[in-house]
Protein backbone atom coordinates (compact mmCIF):
# COMPACT_ATOMS: atom_id res chain seq x y z
CA UNK A 1 0.00 0.00 0.00
CA UNK A 2 1.71 2.90 -1.30
CA UNK A 3 1.35 6.12 1.30
CA UNK A 4 0.72 10.00 0.94
CA UNK A 5 3.84 11.22 -1.32
CA UNK A 6 4.58 7.59 -3.62
CA UNK A 7 0.17 8.71 -4.60
CA UNK A 8 1.29 12.44 -4.48
CA UNK A 9 4.31 11.08 -7.26
CA UNK A 10 2.27 9.34 -8.70
CA UNK A 11 -0.02 12.67 -9.96
CA UNK A 12 2.76 14.01 -10.53
CA UNK A 13 3.91 11.86 -13.59
CA UNK A 14 3.65 12.79 -16.76
CA UNK A 15 4.24 9.39 -18.44
CA UNK A 16 0.70 7.89 -16.75
CA UNK A 17 -2.51 8.57 -18.18
CA UNK A 18 -5.18 11.30 -16.40
CA UNK A 19 -7.53 8.38 -15.48
CA UNK A 20 -4.59 7.13 -13.55
CA UNK A 21 -3.25 10.83 -12.23
CA UNK A 22 -6.98 10.83 -10.84
CA UNK A 23 -6.95 7.88 -9.26
CA UNK A 24 -4.00 8.36 -7.30
CA UNK A 25 -5.44 11.56 -6.15
CA UNK A 26 -8.22 9.89 -5.04
CA UNK A 27 -6.11 7.51 -3.10
CA UNK A 28 -4.36 10.32 -1.39
CA UNK A 29 -7.86 11.16 0.15
CA UNK A 30 -7.50 7.70 1.91
CA UNK A 31 -4.56 8.85 3.74
CA UNK A 32 -5.55 12.57 4.15
CA UNK A 33 -9.00 14.06 3.77
CA UNK A 34 -9.57 17.03 6.24
CA UNK A 35 -13.38 17.38 5.28
CA UNK A 36 -13.52 13.54 4.69
CA UNK A 37 -13.03 11.56 1.78
CA UNK A 38 -16.42 12.92 -0.61
CA UNK A 39 -16.57 16.67 0.50
CA UNK A 40 -12.92 16.49 0.33
CA UNK A 41 -12.78 15.15 -3.51
CA UNK A 42 -15.90 17.86 -4.12
CA UNK A 43 -13.61 21.03 -2.38
CA UNK A 44 -10.55 20.06 -4.65
CA UNK A 45 -12.74 19.36 -7.71
CA UNK A 46 -14.78 22.47 -7.76
CA UNK A 47 -11.55 25.04 -6.41
CA UNK A 48 -10.05 23.76 -8.91
CA UNK A 49 -12.17 23.68 -12.06
CA UNK A 50 -12.93 20.19 -13.32
CA UNK A 51 -15.80 17.89 -12.58
CA UNK A 52 -16.13 15.01 -9.72
CA UNK A 53 -17.00 12.90 -12.44
CA UNK A 54 -14.51 13.76 -15.30
CA UNK A 55 -12.46 10.18 -15.23
CA UNK A 56 -9.72 11.78 -17.48
CA UNK A 57 -9.41 15.60 -16.13
CA UNK A 58 -6.34 17.97 -17.73
CA UNK A 59 -3.13 17.33 -15.64
CA UNK A 60 -2.34 20.65 -14.67
CA UNK A 61 -5.81 20.96 -12.76
CA UNK A 62 -4.67 17.80 -10.56
CA UNK A 63 -1.68 19.18 -9.48
CA UNK A 64 -3.18 22.10 -8.89
CA UNK A 65 -5.79 20.10 -6.56
CA UNK A 66 -2.73 17.91 -5.03
CA UNK A 67 -0.66 21.41 -4.07
CA UNK A 68 -3.65 22.20 -2.05
CA UNK A 69 -4.05 19.01 -0.38
CA UNK A 70 -0.43 19.28 0.40
CA UNK A 71 -0.58 21.96 1.95
CA UNK A 72 -3.37 21.68 4.18
CA UNK A 73 -1.58 18.00 5.09
CA UNK A 74 1.77 20.27 5.56
CA UNK A 75 -0.48 22.19 8.16
CA UNK A 76 -1.98 18.92 9.61
CA UNK A 77 1.35 17.36 9.82
CA UNK A 78 2.83 20.46 11.58
CA UNK A 79 -0.13 20.22 14.63
CA UNK A 80 0.68 16.20 15.03
CA UNK A 81 4.48 17.24 15.79
CA UNK A 82 3.37 19.79 18.08
CA UNK A 83 1.05 17.56 19.86
CA UNK A 84 3.94 14.61 19.88
CA UNK A 85 6.03 17.06 21.53
CA UNK A 86 3.73 18.25 24.19
CA UNK A 87 2.44 14.58 25.14
CA UNK A 88 6.17 13.56 25.54
CA UNK A 89 6.75 16.81 27.94
CA UNK A 90 3.98 15.36 29.86
CA UNK A 91 5.15 12.06 29.92
CA UNK A 92 8.36 13.56 31.30
CA UNK A 93 5.98 16.07 33.75
CA UNK A 94 4.42 12.55 35.33
CA UNK A 95 1.42 12.93 33.57
CA UNK A 96 0.56 9.73 31.90
CA UNK A 97 -3.62 10.06 30.59
CA UNK A 98 -3.88 12.41 28.03
CA UNK A 99 -5.77 15.85 29.27
CA UNK A 100 -8.70 17.20 27.20
CA UNK A 101 -6.51 18.77 24.86
CA UNK A 102 -6.17 15.23 23.64
CA UNK A 103 -9.95 14.97 22.76
CA UNK A 104 -10.18 16.51 19.61
CA UNK A 105 -6.85 14.87 18.61
CA UNK A 106 -7.81 11.26 19.41
CA UNK A 107 -11.29 11.81 17.44
CA UNK A 108 -9.30 12.87 14.59
CA UNK A 109 -6.42 11.08 14.20
CA UNK A 110 -4.99 10.27 10.51
CA UNK A 111 -6.53 13.64 8.96
CA UNK A 112 -9.56 12.36 8.66
CA UNK A 113 -13.46 14.41 8.79
CA UNK A 114 -10.58 17.35 10.62
CA UNK A 115 -13.82 19.92 9.94
CA UNK A 116 -17.50 18.88 9.14
CA UNK A 117 -18.57 19.74 5.74
CA UNK A 118 -21.02 18.81 3.54
CA UNK A 119 -20.23 17.65 0.34
CA UNK A 120 -22.88 19.04 -1.13
CA UNK A 121 -21.94 22.73 -0.22
CA UNK A 122 -18.22 22.24 -0.15
CA UNK A 123 -16.23 25.20 1.64
CA UNK A 124 -15.56 28.43 -0.23
CA UNK A 125 -12.31 28.40 -2.53
CA UNK A 126 -9.30 30.08 -1.29
CA UNK A 127 -8.34 33.63 -2.17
Amino acid sequence: MAGFRALAQQVRDPGRDPSQRRQALRKCLERFAPYGHRATWHHLCASNGFSPDDREPDPALLIAALEELEEARSVWLAYESEVAARRRREKHDGIRKPTSLDEWHRLTWGGRSLLPCDPSAPPSPRD
